[in-house]
């Protein structure tokens, strides 16, 4: 039998979250970077057991900062994002409030966007079938629904059900789950969603402006062929990169983003165009522009989460918040000035 027929026999069809493998997906190499990494892993949650022993909750400081960097083990990830984000503290300060938000105003027009969307939520994954037991399709409506609630201004707009899913599947808690929803969308990514969108525009041509800097031949590769920024990232900004990248990437980035905001979303983007540059210039056509930005998101590269991670830092060079912060202040106005 082949190495891959013996890995495909050995690795789980199932992922340990509940997803199933797609037809294409490359065991023999997944069980090369699972030898190592369990290795990694088992060496990490030691040292988080004896960080975290005593302590109630999890504060920001240059130690958790390292830690977080290299990898929160899946048993500390609920806790580690909880107190870093802030949502622990929100939810502390708000007993009860979440289940009011339940017992809420009805909103036919809320109610109704969010249901249209349940099926289409990760049907890849049996913890969210109709069939499944306890089914977490229930659990994430209600986690939408209070979120809508509590901020009407936003409401519910396609992209928040795999965010609060890939929550739910971490915290296994409704309520968890609904203020570390509320930490992304209200503090660390403030304006992705909502009507105008405008903040989710603006760090698509912030993107653009870095990558006009940092890798001067894409941006005139794409200013040649007049593709705009949104038409090839607009989903890793709007899904935060689920369902763009392997399950545990994801969740490697969001350990770091919800730890150091949203200039992580911009360390990953320019990695990923940066290692594979030479292949995006290749490129001869809109259609191939587009499609190899699809390409770039697959592969060993970020298949090992735990290198990609170290090139997030590394890579991209020096990405200071300042320097986001003038840029996103520049495109704004630029964006609100051509209406």
């Amino acid at each position: 039998m082949e190495p891959e027929g013996r890995a495909r026999d050995r690795v789980p069809r199932i992922d340990p979250y509940g997803f199933e493998r797609p037809e294409d997906f490359d065991y023999a190499a997944y069980e090369e970077f699972l030898s190592t990494y369990l290795v990694i892993l088992t060496r990490r949650a030691i040292k988080w057991s004896k960080l975290l022993k005593g302590s109630s909750s999890v504060q920001r400081s240059g130690t958790v900062k390292r830690y977080i960097r290299k990898g929160v083990p899946l048993e500390h990830r609920a806790r580690v994002w909880m107190g870093v984000s802030g949502a622990q503290a929100q939810m502390d300060q708000n007993p009860g409030y979440y289940h009011r938000l339940l017992q809420g105003e009805r909103s036919d027009r809320l109610e109704e966007a969010i249901r249209t969307d349940m099926n289409r939520t990760f049907p890849d994954n049996v913890k969210f079938r109709k069939n499944a037991d306890p089914c977490l399709q229930k659990t994430l409506y209600n986690i939408l629904l209070a979120y809508g609630r509590h901020n009407e201004g936003v409401g519910y707009c396609q992209g928040m059900n795999f965010i609060a899913g890939y929550l739910l599947l971490v915290t296994k808690s409704e309520e968890e789950s609904f203020w570390l929803l509320d930490a992304l969308l209200g503090r660390i990514l403030p304006d992705y969603y909502g009507p105008a969108m405008l903040g989710l525009k603006t760090d698509q041509e912030v993107l653009g402006e870095l990558v006009k800097t940092k890798l001067p031949a894409v941006a005139a590769l794409m200013d040649g062929h007049g593709v705009l920024w949104t038409l090839v990232v607009s989903r890793w900004f709007i899904c935060l990169f689920v369902d763009i990248l392997p399950v545990e990437t994801v969740f490697r980035i969001w350990d770091c983003l919800f730890n150091e905001g949203s200039k992580i979303i911009f360390r990953v983007a320019l990695t990923l165009i940066k290692q594979h540059q030479g292949f995006i210039l290749e490129a001869t056509s809109v259609v191939d522009i587009c499609e190899r930005f699809k390409e770039i998101t697959r592969g060993s590269l970020v298949t090992d989460c735990h290198t990609f991670m170290q090139k997030i830092f590394s890579e991209p060079g020096s990405l200071s918040m300042a320097t986001i912060t003038r840029l996103r202040e520049s495109c704004r106005a630029k964006l609100l000035a051509q209406g």
